[in-house]
């Protein structure tokens, strides 16, 4: 397997709201961006649900972290690549070394849905 892609993690800032509770902020001078490399991105699915008044698709790839690698990730974060902004499907999953018990890689599904 080959680990040449890459892609650009977007993560929230944080504001406090008018009830006091901590939220995220997503304006242009609160987000933290970190490029991450050393990946494997493939295509997963793509589904097409028609309805009266729009077709909705949501198209999905898979990620994978080089071995040895765990990139700052989590199921919150937005994704940048090629010229798209996606969302992380679900908890990133992170795969144990069998040998020494630490992190081998991490793997996750980034989804874009459009219509």
């Amino acid at each position: 397997m080959f680990f040449f892609d890459s892609l650009v993690r977007v993560r929230a800032g944080e504001r406090t709201d008018r009830g006091g509770n901590t939220v995220a902020d997503w304006s242009p001078g609160k987000v933290q961006r970190l490029a991450v490399d050393r990946l494997n991105i493939q295509p997963t699915s793509q589904t097409e649900t028609t309805d009266a008044t729009r077709t909705a698709v949501e198209t999905g790839w898979r990620v994978q972290s080089e071995e040895g690698t765990a990139p700052d990730i989590t199921a919150v974060d937005r994704i940048e690549w090629r010229g798209m902004t996606l969302e992380v499907q679900g908890e990133v999953a992170e795969w144990p070394d069998p040998l020494t018990g630490t992190v081998h890689h991490i793997e996750f599904t980034m989804t874009r849905a459009t219509g």
